[in-house]
């Protein structure tokens, strides 16, 4: 049997770092990464054989838990006549149609028309941009600190996620033209938002935000500051791209749009990780006069050889199907006894914090109020959370390696998991409590 040190030093041999993405080399948490070999609902198991609850579901997009089998069915089907054809299948149809028919509000408003598919969440965001730079013939993008859209060059200006847990400001590699080409702003700050417009508006072909940010750990939108945002960018000519590749689908039917206490109508919306299973699937969505800018009917150029991959589509339409009513409720029951257990256990332990909730998305922050854009996330005590995380991982509870990640619960996370979770948060709370600044 190989341990999951071993594992890694023979990973870092390979690979920079020994990882794919960087959040998975727990840098941030002081602890040897696992390599894991296997995951059934919603549990998941490392080299060494350990079994863990997993809180991160990988990263999203195991709503319904790990190797759903209809989720597993529809893949091995698909899979039986061909892993890719390079041209279009009826799947990919059926899936737009899907995601369309789900993005609606009291059954009336539907901002998506048309879907284009891609194969990641950093590619639907750099394609949307590319869209309303097309659409308006203008520049620049407005983003605010923190949100994470992925790692586009134009993007990665004070992103929150991965960049904010390596506590790097940017990246390097990203030549300064281009940084220039986005203007960041602090989050729910609407005066920032018109003093940015009033400065810069006839060169601003969009705003692009997260519907519900949860990549500096859940900071809710003011309410109706979406509403508000969007009626400040059309006022100017400009575009609204709201950033659902976390929270679409995840947070309800139609993913925060229509959750959002007040209505609003963004432009164009991404999604990623539910709308994929699992495997490598995003998407665009949009109204036809925008979407259809796209190549092969209009001048924005976007391809991708892997795009509506059978075997994504497959899991993404299967996902979606099983994703009822009966499987948010249990979804927003869980989530809804973990956070109250934290919040209940760090109380009790002295610790001082918050637990902030979008929906079934939440996170633990250490301040004694709740953060409202990034200056407040960062200033809060983060050095409580890799002992809170390592006592939770010795007690066989998997929680993202960052204390800037939201936390999964899933359909499959049944009376029994969550109780082997909520046994577990004292101990991690009383770590949290003896811990000390580096």
């Amino acid at each position: 049997m190989t341990t999951n040190a071993q594992e890694f030093a023979r990973a870092r041999e390979a690979m920079p770092g020994g990882v794919n993405s960087p959040v998975r080399a727990f840098g941030s948490v002081h602890e040897t990464p696992r390599f894991f070999v296997a995951a059934a609902g919603a549990y998941v198991t490392d080299v060494e054989g350990r079994e863990y609850v997993d809180l991160v579901g990988s990263w999203g997009p195991a709503i319904l838990g790990h190797a759903h089998p209809a989720v597993v069915e529809a893949v091995q089907d698909a899979a039986a006549h061909g892993l890719g054809f390079g041209a279009s299948t009826p799947g990919e149809t059926e899936l737009a149609e899907l995601i369309a028919a789900r993005v609606s509000r009291d059954g009336e408003a539907k901002p998506v028309e048309r879907v284009r598919l891609v194969s990641t969440g950093t590619e639907a965001t750099m394609t949307a941009i590319r869209l309303a730079r097309g659409a308006t013939g203008r520049d620049i993008i407005v983003k605010f600190a923190g949100h994470y859209h992925g790692h586009s060059d134009g993007l990665l200006a004070e992103a929150g996620s991965g960049v904010a847990t390596l506590a790097m400001p940017g990246s390097a590699g990203v030549p300064a033209p281009i940084a220039a080409q986005t203007l960041v702003i602090p989050y729910n700050d609407l005066d920032a938002v018109r003093e940015v417009f009033a400065a810069r508006g006839d060169d601003i072909a969009a705003v692009i935000v997260e519907a519900a940010p949860a990549n500096m750990g859940i900071v809710p939108p003011a309410q109706g500051f979406n509403a508000a945002l969007t009626d400040i960018a059309h006022e100017h000519g400009a575009l609204l791209i709201l950033d659902e590749v976390l929270t679409g689908f995840r947070v309800g039917p139609a993913g925060w749009y229509g959750i959002d206490p007040v209505p609003f109508s963004p432009d164009l919306i991404t999604f990623g990780k539910v709308v994929g299973g699992g495997l490598p699937l995003a998407a665009i969505g949009g109204p036809a006069a925008l979407m259809e800018l796209l190549a092969p009917l209009g001048p924005v150029y976007q391809a991708g050889t892997l795009s509506g991959n059978p075997l994504a589509v497959a899991a993404g339409r299967a996902t979606l199907d099983h994703l009822d009513a009966a499987a948010y409720a249990r979804i927003d029951g869980a989530a809804a006894t973990i956070a109250e257990a934290a919040a209940s256990a760090l109380s009790e332990a002295g610790v001082t914090h918050v637990v902030q909730r979008s929906g079934n998305l939440f996170s633990i922050q250490f301040a004694a109020e709740p953060p409202t854009d990034y200056e407040t996330v960062k200033a809060q005590e983060a050095f409580r959370y890799p002992p809170f995380f390592r006592a939770m991982l010795a007690q066989g509870v998997s929680l993202p390696p960052s204390v800037f990640e939201a936390w999964f619960v899933s359909a499959a996370h049944d009376d029994g998991a969550v109780a082997r979770i909520v046994e577990a948060l004292p101990a991690a709370a009383r770590a949290a409590a003896e811990a000390e600044p580096d």
